[in-house]
């Protein structure tokens, strides 16, 4: 199905959510009941936006963090999940 980030267990700062960023060709990220989805081909998102939604106020990657086919899913939220599992 796609690689699992233990981002709770591995410490991952900005340059390497960045990096994993950009394999994908979309980033969901949710924080509580928002979701912002980012097409990284089209909507071409500035790092700074980028690590905006990828980093929690301690500048790691966010938990919990899945790689699913293209698409790189960050924090929890359901319906998020539900989207990008189908």
């Amino acid at each position: 199905m796609g690689e699992t980030v233990i981002a709770n267990k591995t410490k991952l700062g900005a340059a390497d959510a960045l990096a994993l960023a950009k394999k994908a060709k979309r980033v969901v990220a949710a924080r509580g009941k928002q979701v912002t989805t980012l097409d990284l081909k089209k909507d071409s998102p500035t790092d700074e936006s980028l690590l905006a939604v990828l980093l929690g106020p301690t500048g790691n990657l966010r938990a919990p963090t899945a790689v699913v086919g293209d698409t790189l899913v960050v924090g929890f939220n359901p319906e998020a999940y539900q989207q990008v599992l189908g």
